[in-house]
């Protein structure tokens, strides 16, 4: 028995509703000629009269009732089945919740989320910044798909898929007589009042390597658990520090110098995810934007380093 075409409804629906070729026509922004023969060739293939011909105007003939209740209820179908593609397509009715790091949140998410919103304008976020230790519970328990860190998890339970490499760069505040130099050592640091990171914790030991490899062990000042609090204190004047370049990744940052170490250091931020877990396909476009959104960065700060 021949079967109907997603094409063939759409006509055959358009003509029931505009009662003729021509108001089909209209309706779905075809030529005449093609819609007739299509009707045409519909009711050969399939041995019935869908209409009845009055004077030019085509009438649902009597018989074919019933098909023309389930095209009715097709095309409500379909139009439910269109509106529920484009509610995904803009992420309506979805929660997307991803952590990161406070070093990566500080600006890079917010870059991530813009181009989340302008591709999804209905999704909702729920972004939460996490200390490394906090991140296999998050995981696990399934309060989020995805962390952005600086740092692997050393777990089986998890899976860490490198990102991006970016540099450690030392920050000054502004008007410190290091400024003053193209690039600075981690010697050099060690001649002012020095703001960093417990190296007990992974991100300090992430820090504190360039001096264990120089043979030096950097005097603490002053500790702050995070960058955010790091740049803050620099920012004030109280001492200098090494940071990772993505924690200070804003264009303008009044008050603070950037430059880079002498020493080679660095650091790669990886997406962390339950393994096993399919990621749903907007926490896929989050992992890509902030690959994206971090290279970017790293770019631009050699871009700055080598044009001043």
């Amino acid at each position: 028995m021949k079967e109907l075409t997603l094409r063939q409804v759409e006509v055959v629906r358009a003509v029931m509703i505009a009662g003729t070729i021509q108001g089909a026509a209209n309706l779905l922004n075809v030529s005449a000629p093609g819609i007739s023969r299509l009707v045409k060739h519909t009711e050969d293939a399939l041995g019935v009269r869908l209409f009845e011909r009055k004077a030019g105007v085509f009438v649902p003939a009597v018989e074919a009732s019933a098909i023309f209740e389930m095209l009715n209820q097709l095309h409500r179908q379909m139009a439910n089945l269109h509106d529920a593609v484009s509610s995904l397509q803009k992420g309506e009715d979805f929660t997307l919740a991803f952590a990161s790091a406070p070093s990566i949140a500080q600006f890079i998410a917010a870059r991530v989320i813009r181009s989340l919103r302008t591709r999804f304008p209905d999704i909702r976020i729920d972004l939460n910044i996490l200390k490394i230790e906090e991140t296999l519970d998050y995981l696990l328990l399934e309060r989020g798909e995805v962390v952005i860190m600086s740092s692997p998890i050393d777990n089986p339970a998890v899976e860490n898929v490198p990102l991006v490499e970016g540099r450690i760069v030392a920050i000054l505040p502004e008007g410190h007589e290091l400024a003053a130099q193209d690039s600075v050592s981690v010697h050099d640091l060690m001649r002012f009042p020095f703001i960093g990171v417990d190296p007990g914790d992974p991100y300090g030991a992430l820090l504190a390597q360039p001096f264990v490899e120089a043979g030096l062990e950097p005097r603490h000042a002053m500790r702050g658990r995070f960058a955010q609090t790091m740049v803050s204190l620099v920012r004030h004047g109280l001492g200098v520090a090494i940071i990772d370049e993505f924690s200070v990744a804003e264009v303008y940052m009044p008050g603070l110098i950037r430059r880079p170490l002498r020493e080679k250091a660095g650091l790669t931020a990886y997406s962390v995810q339950k393994r096993g877990r399919q990621l749903s396909s907007f926490a896929e476009f989050t992992v890509s934007r902030f690959r994206l959104e971090m290279g970017r960065a790293r770019a631009r700060e050699r871009w700055d380093e080598a044009t001043n």
